[in-house]
């Protein structure tokens, strides 16, 4: 059985995966200040509370956008499993052929989500991953990392409105009643996630057209579930992109 986490500026997903099966996937939040024991308690609560055993750990790996945890965090996951803990990084086989201007800067969960990507999808290929930023990520057909697309996440548009102005109130993002809000709360949730939605169908429309072929598109992260039944375009939601990538490339270095 192994470990896999993902570390975003806002949450950590973690899960358990024996072969090709994922066990179970949970959300944490992401914190600077807890330390390597506070990391290995809430791996031990969410490995537990999904009925395993944390004995039965023989591998583990990370991947991570926040450089400033991820020696705590892998401290932490050696710490409850007591084996050597992989981190996705330069030197690592993943193979994907990345054909950007610098590959070096394409972030880890990027790289993790098109691995998955290209074994599970049909290329070309689209990636939406609904994190703190809202990335989009294009797979040619040759199954080549060819660029993509980074724009601000609904949370971070959401608390950027919120902090700017005097009046306006902090929301549950719910899906709105309708397009047009009759007042402030449902005119603020139609505009972030009506918002995100058209920009979503508008990015992958003119990606489409810059390739000249239709795209397989394919949604993942924690508020994709919300946004994908706003979208028109046909979205493919994979909640376990993330760790389905992480247990490919484990394998490919072990």
């Amino acid at each position: 059985m192994i470990l896999a986490v993902d570390i975003g500026n806002t949450n950590i997903v973690l899960g358990c995966c024996d072969k090709d099966k994922i066990l179970f996937r949970e959300r944490v939040s992401t914190s600077l200040t807890a330390t390597d024991l506070e990391y290995a308690v809430t791996l031990r609560t969410a490995v537990e509370m999904n009925g395993l055993d944390g004995s039965e750990i023989d591998g583990a790996i990370i991947s991570s956008v926040v450089p400033t945890i991820t020696n705590t965090v892998k401290a932490a996951v050696e710490k409850y499993t007591k084996v050597k803990c992989k981190v996705v990084g330069p030197g690592m086989k993943t193979g994907l052929s990345i054909k950007i201007d610098n590959p070096a800067q394409l972030g880890s969960d990027l790289v993790v989500d098109a691995v998955a990507g290209i074994n599970e999808y049909k290329t070309p290929l689209i990636i939406v991953d609904m994190g703190t930023a809202t990335t989009l990520s294009v797979i040619d057909t040759n199954k080549d990392y060819i660029g993509g697309m980074i724009m601000p996440g609904i949370m971070v548009s959401h608390d950027s409105l919120i902090n700017r102005t005097s009046q306006l109130p902090r929301i549950a993002l719910e899906q709105p009643k309708k397009v047009i809000g009759t007042n402030t709360v449902e005119c603020i949730k139609g505009g972030l996630l009506y918002g995100n939605a058209g920009a979503i169908d508008g990015i992958c429309q003119r990606m489409m057209q810059e390739l000249g072929k239709d795209c397989t598109v394919v949604a993942t992260g924690g508020l994709a579930p919300i946004i994908v039944p706003l979208c028109r375009t046909s979205i493919i939601l994979d909640e376990d992109l993330l760790l389905k990538g992480l247990m490919i490339i484990y394998n490919k270095n072990t």
